[in-house]
């Protein structure tokens, strides 16, 4: 039977912070027509995968729509301009742990068909660069969990990747 308080309001659970899973978007900018997509590489001052190139990511805060954590951290990062409306679903990853996600992480990879703006390294302490890669020529020097998701993607392969998971 559920507790209940005096006015019958069912009692509030306590927060579930302790087993919180870190939710992150990615965004996946394809340009179809020259079959390019937007990548960033991360600075030797970056907080994790120094040197190591990866999708435009960030972490959602508090409150916020995943769609509209995608839409922020591509501009913050990237100057591109994209509608919530206009990113699809591309792949799913879930990872066991990670970096400042002890707990696990999710990251939702989104991709953008459409944008304004012309990319341009908005965060230098992060990143050494952002620029369009051919499609065809992606580094190898990638972060695993990302890298995997840009490959199934473009190869229109599985959407959903488990990483660290026993």
């Amino acid at each position: 039977m559920a507790q209940r308080t005096t006015d019958d309001q069912p009692k509030a659970l306590p927060p579930a912070l302790e087993s919180m899973t870190l939710l992150v978007a990615a965004v996946i900018v394809h340009d179809k027509a020259t079959n390019r997509v937007v990548l960033l590489q991360r600075s030797q001052n970056a907080k994790f995968a120094q040197g190591m190139w990866d999708l435009p990511v960030g972490k959602s805060e508090a409150g916020e729509p995943i769609t509209e954590t995608a839409v922020r951290e591509l501009y913050e990062e990237t100057g591109l301009a994209v509608k919530p409306e206009a990113l699809k679903v591309a792949h799913i990853i879930h990872g066991a742990w990670g970096v400042e996600a002890p707990n696990g992480f999710l990251t939702v990879v989104f991709t953008a068909h459409e944008w304004t703006g012309e990319p341009e390294n908005r965060e230098p302490r992060k990143h050494s660069q952002v620029c369009w890669v051919d499609a065809a020529a992606i580094p190898a020097k990638f972060v695993d969990t990302t890298a995997s998701a840009l490959h199934r993607y473009l190869a229109g392969g599985p959407e959903v990747s488990l990483d660290g998971w026993q």
